[in-house]
């Protein structure tokens, strides 16, 4: 029997924050419900070439809070993206303020965290870049 990957859900405590995180990354916002019996939010969000919903994110808002979740939502792993330029990529988002937890050193891969704490890797599209400053002398920062 055939599957299809649909999508990663992740809850989330600041919709709009963390909207505004995965924009910095390239992603747009594919669907929005609203369900007020539930009182949640589900926010779909997708790189722009590939608005089938097979690449999504879902962004879970509960309206009552989440507070019971554990503070580090690292317990399923990590959402995972090709970019075209990884030293540009980590540059825009330190350039925002978002802390590179685990610097492009070889050219090929960095990790960062959403503000919700959702471990983040970013793949450099083909091959490797050359190494080069200030990337390979950068530490790891936190975890990742």
């Amino acid at each position: 029997m055939p599957i299809t990957y649909l999508h990663t859900m992740v809850r989330v405590k600041d919709l709009d924050e963390t909207i505004a995180f995965f924009k910095l990354l390239g992603l747009k916002e594919r669907r929005r419900s609203e369900n007020e019996k539930g009182r949640f939010t589900l926010v779909f969000l997708c790189p722009p070439e590939q608005d089938d919903g097979h690449a999504d994110v879902e962004l879970t808002y509960n309206w009552d809070g989440d507070e019971d979740l554990p503070s580090d939502s690292r317990h399923f792993g990590h959402l995972a993206y090709t970019v075209d330029d990884i030293y540009g990529m980590c540059q825009a988002l330190m350039d925002a303020g978002v802390t590179i937890n685990r610097p492009p050193r070889d050219g090929h891969m960095a990790f960062v965290r959403s503000p919700d704490n959702i471990s983040i890797e970013l793949l450099q599209k083909g091959d490797a870049k050359p190494p080069q400053e200030p990337w390979t002398s950068m530490e790891n920062t936190g975890h990742w």
